[in-house]
């Protein structure tokens, strides 16, 4: 291999670690050909529920190279999230985990932009991308590709050294680099997340049922959320992290290091009954930079109201 391609893949490694980065791997920009039947399957099962844009844009998912012509290289990172903080009332409606902090999508995109100028400088020009959870991306399947850890049965991404606390992005590039090797599966015989899911939305073989899914009925569902989950929602008002809780490889998860992900004090301190009798300035107040925001102010009011 060309002394240049293994130069710049290290140099690429160095300044993410240096963007604040705990991982960076790298895949061949290629068809994601296993990839193909099983979205088809998950989508003819209808496993998206209203998530319709997951049937858009079909090729691109599954081929970077329609995302980013000439792209040679993916290059997957991930960012830390793990909370050193936890909401004070236990019997309070409960938020996931990466929405205590600011909004992961501008936060991590910053960083991202600062990489590539930086690579820019020091490489010279190249073409990319920068995504995080927001385009068509398989963004779990590339960094699986890359070695960052395996798909768990929760299909969360999963390292080894780490957990899965873990905000994923990605560059798209033209910048040819070395590819890294896929590691195995090492979620074994184990189903604690399978066993824990309180709405039973994890299916035996690793497969979501969105339908079913708390951080689905939470964020994405725009209707009321049907009657058939009244007291299986486990507390949660947005989003869910049950299936990350027990896994047992987040038992190695360190609390992340970014300012702009602690939580707001307020949210924090807030006690069951100000949850259920929040206003909508106390709203704006609270989640101002917060990716709750997402659910407006009715649906996080339509969620609590569920949990009553």
């Amino acid at each position: 291999m060309a002394s240049h391609i293994l130069k710049n893949t290290n140099l690429v490694k160095q300044r993410a670690a240096e963007a604040g980065f705990a991982f960076c791997g790298i895949s061949k920009a290629e068809f994601l050909v296993e990839d193909a039947s099983r979205l088809e399957m998950w989508l003819k099962s209808e496993y998206q529920g209203s998530m319709h844009w997951m049937e858009n844009h079909f090729e691109k998912r599954l081929d970077p190279r329609l995302l980013v012509p000439g792209a040679k290289s993916v290059i997957s990172l991930m960012y830390n999230y793990y909370p050193n903080q936890k909401q004070e009332d236990d019997t309070a409606p409960k938020l996931s985990k990466y929405a205590l902090g600011e909004d992961y999508h501008r936060v991590i995109k910053d960083k991202l932009y600062f990489l590539v100028e930086q690579l820019k400088l020091e490489i010279g020009e190249i073409e990319g991308r920068v995504f995080v959870d927001s385009a068509p991306v398989l963004e779990r399947t590339w960094a699986a590709k890359s070695g960052l850890g395996w798909i768990g049965k929760n299909t969360m991404l999963i390292s080894k050294q780490a957990g899965s606390f873990y905000f994923l992005a990605e560059i798209i590039s033209d910048l040819e680099l070395k590819a890294d090797q896929p590691i195995k599966d090492f979620c074994g015989t184990c189903t604690a997340c399978v066993d824990a899911c309180p709405t039973e939305a994890i299916l035996p073989n690793g497969v979501i049922n969105s339908n079913q899914c708390i951080s689905y009925l939470t964020i994405e569902l725009r209707e009321e959320i049907p009657q058939t989950f009244k007291n299986q929602m486990d507390n949660w008002a947005f989003g869910c992290d049950v299936c990350q809780d027990v896994c047992p490889w987040n038992r190695f998860s360190k609390p992340h290091q970014e300012p702009l992900f602690s939580a707001n004090s307020e949210l924090l301190t807030m006690h069951k009954a100000e949850w259920f009798e929040i206003t909508e300035s106390v709203f704006n107040r609270v989640f101002k930079n917060s990716a709750v925001k997402r659910t407006k102010f009715q649906g996080l009011k339509r969620n609590l109201d569920f949990l009553k």
